[in-house]
């Protein structure tokens, strides 16, 4: 997507159980355990999401401090610490991931004064202290952590930051991004210590400064795990030029999640087991080439954080969950907690850190704090809502979100399939808990749509004559290609409830959905089961010929594609002669069975609408297939195809997020290509070349693009609720009445198979 004044306009998407209500960082002391949320320590000023911290040695934040005053001592003012503050006590330091700079994943620093000082955080970009050259751009970063600090001979070695960042670009499909960098806190100078041809996530720092442990992808490569990585623990030097090179070698075979003990000890957690995967933490002698399990085979723990050579943080999940629906409360030890375990004395009941602060609440990612005597983590900022009867999620529904394009905005949305009327006065979605339809427009945001009992609404499209006022909506129990799945039409569907009209479009007992009309939008294509199969599994793509009537009165069908695989996710080019779809119609033979119920061998097509034998794949996942490409939309001006993929891999360890089973990144980040000719068809064959939108830990999925730039969504479509109309207050999975956090979100969950 080249440079143009006149702009493309903006590319809206969904990020997949993004939890509506923040994420922040907090402490407990750990001898003696918190009794009260009394003793729990907020760690950062409460502004946007924070999570994933790492404590600043004192020496290493006096490094930071001094840079700071020298480059910038205007903001060096502003934040009120000097060097001397962190020296003597009265200022401490926090590394952490914060989503404040325009929607990014990025490392921030908190300059937390204690009690005694006020009490006061004041928080630092770290693109503002070392410049946009490092910390700038579309990327991802997490896991911060301070190296140096000892001495070689007569020199001393400066502290360093030691982090992941995806800001190199990868040209290989399916590959990671990630990659761990050193930046030198007294002069700003950066280093990566991955090799070049290598990816790694999860960086740790031993105690003496001098090592980092990384969780390095097996044999350079993903390979399509979602929740248990292929990762082995590679161990390397802080500093190749002090230390006669990085001396990079693998010491832990199957292990993530490093943490040092000791410069002899590290602790790491594994999976165990098929699906469901259990999860253990272990304890690694360098010495003695010793590993010993450290929790016990009853429960899942992970992400540890060392303490000692035999004191480990993790978080625990003492019983599994099984429940079939996301709205079924957990029982208190189905919660993750972060409980303290000691190999020295097996026999010991584990310490409980978070379990008397907030029982039904989840607690993610230990970290050691004020020199072990406190456990940090983050959770949920449940305590900033408002509690009635329920807790409300926040009323944003829109984020601005930072893109790597001048002439194309980017916003995520709350709700699920978002769509944007062609003269981009409307946008729908449906809310998360797939039951109803939000519109959101001049009038404000109202509920024109909904559904009670077993079926759920899926599937949001507008007709692209906006002269009809009439969006597509797809019903049903599930997106299971055995049950039925029928598409409607709301006419007058942004004008009062009085003159909506709902008609249902399709017949059959077939799973019919992703609608997408012609320009003129007396037409719509869309997908089916019908001639499916004895099974009704495979789907193809076919035309209603009457956009209003549908299959019923003298509404037709006509079949488009044709053949025994998933044909989906279609979409009508704005000039009307192509359809983009996603296909398995490729997947090689040595495909497991029913692969092509999941979205695991998809690339995107088109197909030349006058002449349907004409079809051609423009993007693959990779030369085996074996991936996801998903969701493809044209441009307005169709020179790009904007589209849900996992050709940037993962982006670190899904494990110590909230997991729902198939949850993390099943589809992946927002992606685009720029097509070759958008006369000629057949030119625009296995376009190599891809632009990465989105950097997220999250899944990014389902997105629309309009003509229309905004630099503020939710002022663009006014989303103050109608007189009369309840807000829109997106389910939150991690929310309970009792002020902790309600759905399962970190062991596995049953929820409906991939939507296609």
């Amino acid at each position: 997507m080249g440079s143009d004044d006149s702009g493309r306009g903006s590319i809206a998407f969904f990020g997949t159980y993004r939890p509506p209500v923040p994420l922040d960082i907090y402490s407990c002391p750990a001898d003696p355990p918190p009794s009260s949320r009394k003793d729990e320590l907020h760690l950062t000023d409460g502004v946007s999401y924070n999570q994933n911290g790492r404590a600043i040695p004192a020496p290493a934040l006096k490094e930071l401090l001094t840079f700071l005053g020298k480059k910038n001592p205007a903001l060096a003012a502003e934040c009120g610490a000097t060097p001397d503050d962190a020296e003597k006590g009265r200022v401490a330091g926090l590394v952490f991931v914060s989503e404040r700079d325009k929607g990014l994943e990025t490392l921030h620093v908190a300059l937390v004064r204690p009690k005694g000082e006020g009490g006061a955080v004041k928080v630092l970009s770290l693109g503002d202290v070392y410049g946009a050259d490092t910390f700038g751009g579309s990327r991802m970063e997490d896991s911060g952590c301070i190296a140096g600090g000892f001495k070689v001979g007569a020199r001393t070695v400066g502290h360093s930051l030691v982090y992941v960042s995806t800001k190199e670009p990868v040209t290989r499909r399916r590959t990671p991004w990630t990659v761990v960098y050193r930046t030198n806190l007294a002069d700003g100078k950066t280093e990566r210590l991955t090799p070049p041809g290598q990816y790694d996530v999860s960086p740790a720092v031993s105690p003496s400064g001098k090592m980092v442990a990384v969780a390095n992808f097996r044999g350079n490569k993903w390979t399509g795990e979602i929740e248990r990585l292929n990762t082995d623990i590679a161990v390397m030097n802080v500093d190749k030029t002090a230390q006669g090179g990085l001396r990079r070698r693998i010491l832990i075979r199957d292990g993530g999640w490093p943490t040092w003990g000791s410069d002899n000890v590290i602790f790491f957690h594994r999976g165990t087991g098929e699906s469901p995967t259990n999860w253990a933490v272990f304890r690694y002698d360098i010495a003695t080439k010793e590993t010993v399990r450290v929790t016990p085979e009853a429960i899942d723990a992970m992400t540890p954080a060392a303490i000692s050579e035999t004191r480990v943080a993790v978080a625990a999940i003492r019983q599994k969950s099984r429940q079939a629906a996301m709205t079924t409360p957990r029982e208190e030890a189905q919660y993750r907690h972060i409980e303290i375990f000691d190999v020295a004395s097996p026999d010991r009941p584990a310490v409980q850190i978070s379990q008397k602060i907030r029982p039904k609440g989840d607690h993610y990612n230990p970290f050691v704090a004020d020199g072990g005597s406190r456990i940090g983590y983050h959770r949920v900022r449940t305590d900033d809502l408002v509690i009635g009867n329920n807790l409300s999620a926040p009323t944003k529904s829109f984020d601005k979100i930072h893109s790597p394009h001048t002439d194309v905005g980017l916003f995520r949305v709350s709700g699920v399939f978002p769509t944007i009327s062609k003269d981009g006065a409307k946008l729908a979605f449906v809310d998360n808990e797939f039951k109803a339809v939000w519109l959101a427009d001049t009038q404000g945001l109202r509920v024109v749509y909904e559904k009670r009992g077993s079926n759920a609404v899926f599937s949001t499209a507008w007709n692209q004559n906006p002269d009809k006022d009439t969006l597509y909506v797809c019903v049903g129990p599930s997106f299971s290609a055995a049950k039925p799945l029928e598409i409607y039409a709301i006419s007058n569907v942004s004008g009062p409830s009085a003159g909506r009209k709902v008609q249902r479009l399709t017949a059959g007992n077939f799973n019919n959905a992703f609608p997408s009309s012609n320009a003129q939008g007396d037409k719509f294509v869309f997908r089916s089961t019908r001639d499916g199969g004895k099974e009704k599994f495979h789907k193809n793509l076919y035309i209603m010929e009457d956009a209003e009537e549908g299959e019923f009165g003298q509404g037709t069908v006509t079949r488009l594609t044709n053949g025994p695989w998933t044909d989906t996710h279609c979409s009508w080019s704005p000039k009307g002669d192509w359809v983009v779809f996603s296909s398995t119609r490729e997947m090689p033979a040595s495909a497991p069975e029913m692969a092509f119920l999941d979205a695991g061998y998809f690339a995107v097509y088109l197909v030349k609408v006058s002449n349907p034998t004409v079809v051609v794949r423009v993007v693959q996942s990779s030369a085996t297939l074996a991936g996801h490409v998903n969701h493809p939309i044209f441009s307005p001006d169709m020179r790009s195809i904007v589209f849900a993929s996992d050709l940037a891999a993962v982006s670190n360890e899904p494990i110590s997020m909230p997991v729902f089973l198939h949850s993390v990144r099943p589809y992946g980040d927002i992606l685009s290509v720029d097509l070759r000719d958008t006369d000629d068809i057949t030119k625009n064959k296995d376009i190599q070349e891809f632009h990465r939108i989105t950097h997220s830990r999250y899944e990014y999925s389902t997105p629309t693009w309009t003509k229309f730039a905004t630099d503020d969504p939710n002022e663009q479509w006014n989303m103050l609720a109608v007189k009369g109309s309840t807000p829109f207050r997106p389910a939150c999975p991690y929310m309970y009445p009792d002020g902790g956090e309600g759905w399962h979100m970190a062991g596995h969950l049953t929820i409906p198979k991939r939507c296609c």
